[in-house]
């Protein structure tokens, strides 16, 4: 990679980093889990970013707000956030965006691009892998059952959640068609 290149790809981490936490700060109540527009971005950067310069803007973010910087939501910060009743959520951005790369990787894009459809599928995929992770570790630190835990934490959000997904995909689209640089990086996958 060229200087240009680690030039404009650390800008691109920076920008989704600084993306994640507004979207946090974007924060309405609904009970133990706020409504955020988080989803959105990570959707967002798992589909117009490479993978190195998502995990990387993943790890920055979870490492400024472990460390106290007001990155969460509620503009909130530090460990006891990741380790509380909604950061399975947060550790679930990190597998789930995995698991979605992994998705994208393995099935191959159809002749003229990757599709909305195949995109939108691995976009599924990360919020399915984030909603457990929450789910699991609100159950264990908040000492809820798996049906009381579903109910506050992951049913209000799955059609706010589908549609921030679905417009985070038309968008990743539509900036790798204006920024052809970034488009061929995300395509190399």
């Amino acid at each position: 990679m060229n200087r240009k290149d680690r030039t404009r790809s650390v800008a691109y981490v920076g920008m989704t980093v600084a993306l994640l936490a507004v979207s946090a700060w974007v924060a309405v109540p609904l009970g133990p889990v706020p409504f955020t527009l988080q989803t959105f971005v990570l959707a967002f950067a798992v589909l117009a970013l490479r993978p190195s310069e998502c995990f990387a803007a993943l790890g920055a973010y979870l490492l400024l707000g472990a460390v106290g910087a007001p990155v969460f939501s509620g503009m909130r910060g530090g460990i006891g956030m990741l380790l509380g009743g909604t950061g399975g959520f947060l550790w679930g951005f990190v597998l789930g965006a995995v698991a979605a790369l992994v998705l994208l990787k393995a099935v191959p894009p159809r002749e003229g691009g990757r599709g909305f459809a195949r995109e939108f599928a691995a976009c599924l995929v990360l919020l399915a892998v984030s909603y457990a992770c929450g789910w699991v570790q609100l159950m264990f630190v908040a000492n809820m059952g798996p049906m009381p835990a579903f109910l506050a934490a992951i049913a209000p959000f799955i059609v706010p959640d589908l549609a921030k997904l679905a417009a985070a995909v038309a968008v990743a689209r539509a900036v790798r068609k204006a920024l052809p640089n970034l488009r061929k990086a995300s395509a190399r996958r």
